[in-house]
């Protein structure tokens, strides 16, 4: 059995451990169920969940057995830690949606038939929907001390605040999160949590409650949050979270978000993200800072990360894409995947008809998709050789497009230039 501990030690993914002393002997010494909960708040998971998820992941490949909660219950209160305000509650038709959306995502991660270790993917509705409000204070939140959950940072933070405080119902949230341990331990022998550091508090709450009520010595180990080298979250883009889902972030966008991270975060995470040896980490992150400008760094990150998110077919959707941005001729792509790598482009709509016959005059296609002010623009810049249907240079201005210059169903894509492009879509 591999040293679990060891192998998260020099990837950095340990933040603080509940007892640091006897933690690596007790990990080596038996293969341990440990869990990770990852609340269904959207219908995907995202890059903030991946720290959690690799860490599960580095457990099964060590010979122990990881378990994801889904939160269909904890996820109907919302969990206050590191957050400035209550959450949205949620119905319980979206939860269960939003627990279907994340279960194929985690099995991207966790092998689910590898016999004793095979990961579990459980929701902890099913244990906490069948407690009655009285039953749940009588059987569990007798056992905590309200001094106690006072002193938990995110209850603290909160509580200092004039503008939003803290309600009962989300005080409440660390009693939930503290029986998930307990029941478990006691279901599936489960002895260690991980989670962020913003967890700490409910991970430390289930060890007591775990003692109080059982007897029994749980553990747990939280890892860093993530944040790029300027202390901001990484995995936000403008339109918003990276999703681990290709519907709402394609990809190409997903590939594209690595290759354009900062120098700094190369190495934290090609720890944190890939499965790269130590010797083979240090190898790149050599190579990447011999020649900056090459990225090397960027693109094997991309390249390890994209594969294990969205597969080799994603991967080299991801890779051709942003090829065709480097001026690779566009061909065999469908309308779908045009859309997500162009979503940033203009556009103009056109009725099919302008194709048919003669077809359209590359000149007058210029002017309509702004990318000529003039027809006299358009024809000096495909005199100069500057013009460019699905990235094939256009010869003359006498050119016509017909249905055969499609680059999909009916998207055709059009550049001045070496990086001005614009899109022409032709609908019935």
């Amino acid at each position: 059995m591999q040293n679990v501990f060891e192998e998260l030690t020099w990837r950095r993914l340990i933040n603080q451990t509940t007892d640091d002393q006897n933690l690596p002997k007790w990990l080596s010494e038996n293969p341990r169920t440990v869990y990770a909960g990852f609340d269904p708040t959207a219908d995907s998971l995202h890059v903030g969940h991946l720290m959690a998820l690799m860490i599960l992941r580095r457990f099964q490949q060590a010979g122990h057995r990881p378990i994801a909660v889904v939160g269909g219950a904890t996820g109907m209160i919302g969990d206050p830690s590191g957050k400035s305000e209550e959450r949205r509650l949620l119905s319980l038709e979206t939860l269960e949606a939003n627990v279907a959306g994340m279960e194929n995502q985690l099995r991207r991660f966790l092998d689910f038939d590898c016999s004793e270790r095979s990961a579990l993917l459980v929701n902890n509705y099913d244990w906490m929907g069948r407690f009655g409000y009285l039953e749940f204070l009588r059987d569990v939140g007798k056992h905590f001390p309200v001094n106690v959950m006072l002193t938990k940072d995110s209850v603290k933070s909160r509580l200092g605040r004039d503008d939003t405080g803290l309600s009962y119902t989300e005080f409440s949230y660390m009693l939930l999160q503290a029986y998930d341990f307990v029941y478990l331990n006691a279901e599936f022998g489960c002895e260690i949590q991980v989670g962020g550091s913003d967890q700490w508090g409910n991970i430390t709450a289930g060890i007591d409650l775990a003692r109080r009520l059982r007897g029994v010595q749980l553990y747990g180990m939280t890892c860093p949050l993530l944040t790029k080298s300027d202390g901001t979250k990484m995995g936000k883009t403008e339109s918003g979270a990276l999703w681990l889902d290709a519907d709402k972030t394609s990809p190409y966008h997903f590939y594209q978000y690595w290759i354009n991270l900062d120098d700094a975060d190369i190495d934290k995470c090609l720890r944190f993200f890939t499965d790269l040896d130590e010797d083979r980490i240090a190898a790149v992150v050599a190579g990447h800072e011999a020649a900056r400008e090459n990225r090397a760094g960027q693109r094997t990150l991309a390249t390890e990360l994209t594969r294990l998110v969205h597969g080799d077919e994603g991967l080299a959707a991801a890779q051709k894409a942003t090829e065709i941005f480097f001026g690779a001729e566009i061909s065999k792509l469908d309308d779908s995947q045009l859309n997500a790598i162009f979503a940033d482009v203009p556009s103009k709509e056109l009725p099919r008809d302008r194709l048919k016959g003669e077809g359209l005059c590359i000149v007058d296609a210029l002017v309509e998709s702004g990318l000529a002010k003039s027809k006299g623009e358009a024809r000096r810049t495909i005199d100069q050789g500057g013009t460019y249907v699905n990235n094939r240079r256009v010869e003359s201005v006498d050119t016509h497009l017909t249905a055969e210059h499609l680059a999909s169903q009916s998207v055709m894509v059009l550049r001045a230039g070496k990086k001005r492009y614009a899109l022409l879509r032709f609908g019935s």
